[in-house]
């Protein structure tokens, strides 16, 4: 019983205007704010449509597109004939066998090195940089 009477209240609201009291209070400051405001000092925009439709061109190159893609899709495999594949195994020459054996060979030379067989060094500075004694020399002269 309570629910049908909910029910029907809710009909009778949505059908009848808001009154007066229904309304929802404004602010003093911000109602004297709105009825101050003049639309004609706004500044004065430009619209610009964001949405750019597509030209004839774009249209007929979607449709071509999609018609390319149906006839793969209802492609008939029935109508093809059967093939069948002949492998021709290609040897490599004699002089490309030489020049992987050198290849295989520096490689192995690089990877069994023994670092044990290399002699101690010392590293001597040819070329040293100047001391800061030297520097001030040079420009007082």
């Amino acid at each position: 019983m309570d629910i049908s009477l909910g029910v029907a209240r809710k009909v009778k609201m949505a059908d009848s205007a808001p009154t007066l009291e229904n309304l929802p209070k404004v602010d003093a400051d911000l109602k004297s704010e709105l009825e101050k405001f003049k639309p004609e000092l706004m500044k004065k925009a430009s619209t610009q449509e964001k949405s750019i439709l597509p030209t004839a061109e774009d249209v007929a190159a979607e449709k071509t597109q999609q018609a390319i893609l149906k006839g793969v899709e209802g492609f008939d495999t029935n109508n093809l004939k059967h093939t069948e594949t002949q492998e021709k195994v290609v040897l490599p020459d004699k002089e490309v066998i030489e020049s992987e054996k050198v290849q295989q060979n520096l490689m192995e030379g690089i990877q069994t090195f023994d670092t044990a067989k290399l002699k101690q060094t010392e590293t001597q500075e040819k070329n040293p940089l100047p001391t800061k004694e030297v520097i001030d020399q040079e420009k007082s002269v």
